[in-house]
Parts: C-alpha cells; sequence; structure tokens
C-alpha cells in the first residue's frame, strides 16, 4: 500500500458469540445519528470471488492451508476496498480483520510468527475495537445461535479464544494500533457501540479537520 493514506481504518473482532453483529447493527444507527459517515465492509470480502471462495470452502481447510487462503482474500480485500478507501480519506469499518486471524488462526495451530510474516504487508487498524465476554457468557450465546463453523463446534474454544484476543491486541498496539477492548459480559449493544462511536468520533476524522488559515500573498 503506498503512503497515500488519508482515511481512516477501524476494525471490530472478537470471539464467536460475543455478539459482534449485533453491536455493529447498533453501530451503524449511533453513527448515522451523530452523522458520521462511513463505508462498511467485511472480511472475509462478500460479493469478491476470492472472499466468497473463503467462506464456502474455508470450513474445509486447516491450519497454515487456511490461513494463506484468509492472507489471500485480505490482501484482495486491501487491494479493492481498503487502500482506495483510504487513499480516498474515507471512514472505513471492517467486520474482521488482523486481530481476527491473530486469534483464531492459533486456535487452528498456526505459529504466530508465520501469521505476523504472512500479514506483515496489510495496513494496521486506526483504531482496533476488540470485544470479549467471558467463556461462560460466549459458550452460552453460542449454545443459543447454534452451531455455524467447526470453530464453534469445540467445547474448549471458547475459553481458548478469549485468552488469544488481548495478545492480538498487545501486537496491534505494538505496531501502532490503537486498541479499545470493551467487556460485553454486563452491557448491551447499544452501550458497546456508544463507547464505539465515542472512539471513532475522537478520531481527527476529515470533518473534524480545522480550517487552514491562508497563507498572506507577497505583494
Amino acid at each position: 500500500m503506498s503512503g497515500d493514506r488519508r482515511g481512516f481504518l477501524v476494525s471490530i473482532d472478537g470471539p464467536s458469540g460475543v455478539g459482534k453483529s449485533t453491536t455493529i447493527r447498533e453501530l451503524r444507527m449511533v453513527l448515522a445519528e451523530r452523522r458520521v459517515p462511513a463505508q462498511w465492509t467485511v472480511e472475509p470480502p462478500r460479493g469478491d470471488f476470492l472472499g466468497d471462495f473463503t467462506r464456502s470452502h474455508g470450513g474445509q481447510l486447516h491450519g497454515l492451508a487456511l490461513a494463506c487462503l484468509v492472507a489471500a482474500a485480505r490482501y484482495r480485500h486491501i487491494e479493492t476496498t481498503i487502500a482506495p478507501a483510504l487513499a480516498r480519506g474515507e471512514l472505513l469499518i471492517s467486520d474482521r480483520y488482523l486481530a481476527s486471524t491473530l486469534a483464531l488462526q492459533r486456535l487452528d495451530g498456526v505459529p504466530l510468527d508465520f501469521l505476523l510474516l504472512l500479514n506483515d504487508h496489510a495496513p494496521h487498524p486506526d483504531l482496533a475495537v476488540i470485544l470479549t465476554a467471558s467463556p461462560g457468557t460466549i459458550a452460552d450465546r453460542i449454545a443459543r445461535a447454534g452451531i455455524t463453523h467447526r470453530f464453534r463446534a469445540d467445547p474448549t474454544a471458547p475459553s481458548r479464544e478469549v485468552e488469544l484476543y488481548p495478545d492480538a491486541a498487545d501486537i496491534l498496539e505494538g505496531r501502532g494500533a490503537t486498541v479499545l477492548m470493551i467487556d460485553t459480559t454486563e452491557i448491551t449493544p447499544s452501550d458497546v457501540a456508544r463507547r464505539i462511536a465515542d472512539a471513532i468520533c475522537a478520531l481527527p476524522l476529515p470533518s473534524k479537520t480545522p480550517p487552514t488559515t491562508p497563507t498572506p500573498q507577497e505583494p
């Protein structure tokens, strides 16, 4: 990615069953009420042949093979969506990004150093939101929602996944991202969305850029 990045990338990640989808729906409404223009995307990207392939066939792959497929879909996503949005100066919010890779692929047995090398050229998020909850709460939510992919079928996955996200937060902070971790165990999705919106509005978004003072012209 070139150095003409003018926009802002916000990622929202968290363990399966943490309530991320509901929170994102609430966040859309909160930002609309605050008149904060935002573009929305998701990983793997929908409507792209590589993203759709990853969604359709990712469950049949494991370990290194799946990590490579996810990274390939990500770089395609960067090329077609993320880099252009940042170059245009837009606020782009992604449902899942690097933090999910640093948790889910490690849950799948992929070494951390391999994941870091594989994703080394992916732009870091300006704000990385990581939702979490107690393993028991997540297990209850998964039981109500049902098994939708193989990670949810492992009864030990909720506690292991929750433990991996703080490591992902530390890595992203070390790479210059601002990280906002929110425990959703005791608060509603609406409250979570408002906290995320407050953090987004604290970014120096284009609408908040102070007007420049004209430079006096030489006579």
